[in-house]
């Protein structure tokens, strides 16, 4: 069986080339787990596209086995990021058990479509609720839900305070109580946790990098990710680029 890997390895490259088919980029593949693990929502629209989309591998002739084999693939990456993410291991491992018995059920390629869904919804909504595991006030709540949501574009402490129906003044004073540092400097470092995990994760250039996360100027983007990182943006990537937390301790159980 080895000495025939090679062999069958370069005819299925082939056959790749010939009928023009690939399968997922690493980076299209692993955004989604890295969507998960900061309990990001995004990560189950991305999921769900790219379960048994036209570019995942095939495992087996069998639709169904084929489904099953693509689900615990994607339930152990999950499982993986999640633990990073801060989950606590047996839940993590124990859950990933739960899901993997109730694949195993399963008599069509839909019923593992849909479970492969409320998977990802299951262990993304828990990560976002690890998130908010501190108490905040309301209004600190839907401020901290705003800026998660709008890192792309120019947040004011006006602005948040309009959403947050409490004058500009009382919100600043809430928010360093409660979250313990200013509203500028909060949004800062979640901006440059999105450009982390932009640069390990995609092909963006810095420039459309720093333009996407509304920074004033690429210097300014480079002078603020080295404040926080100790790197620049290009030296980040370097190190960085298509690296996961996978690759850690936690690939194995």
């Amino acid at each position: 069986m080895q000495s025939d890997i090679p062999r069958r390895l370069t005819y299925m490259q082939f056959l790749q080339r010939e009928n023009y088919t690939r399968h997922h980029k690493y980076e299209e593949e692993m955004l989604q787990f890295e969507y998960i693990k900061n309990g990001d929502l995004r990560a189950i629209d991305l999921a769900v596209d790219n379960f048994m989309s036209d570019v995942t591998g095939k495992l087996s002739d069998n639709p169904l086995r084929n489904a099953q084999y693509l689900f615990i693939c994607a339930m152990t990456l999950t499982t993986r990021y999640a633990i990073v993410g801060g989950m606590e291991p047996e839940t993590a491992y124990n859950t990933s058990d739960l899901f993997i018995q109730t694949v195993d059920k399963c008599k069509s390629v839909d019923e593992v479509k849909l479970l492969h869904r409320e998977m990802t919804v299951h262990f993304t909504k828990h990560m976002v609720k690890l998130k908010k595991q501190n108490v905040f006030s309301k209004p600190i709540i839907i401020c901290l839900d705003y800026i998660y949501e709008n890192l792309h574009a120019i947040i004011t402490v006006e602005e948040l305070a309009r959403e947050a129906r409490i004058s500009p003044a009382y919100l600043s004073t809430l928010f360093k109580k409660e979250i313990g540092m200013s509203v500028s400097e909060y949004i800062r470092r979640k901006r440059v946790e999105a450009c982390e995990n932009l640069l390990k994760h995609t092909d963006y250039s810095l420039s459309e990098i720093s333009e996407f996360l509304a920074f004033s100027s690429y210097s300014h983007f480079a002078s603020v990710f080295h404040k926080y990182t100790g790197d620049t943006p290009k030296v980040y990537r370097k190190k960085y680029f298509r690296t996961s937390a996978m690759e850690s301790e936690y690939l194995h159980r």
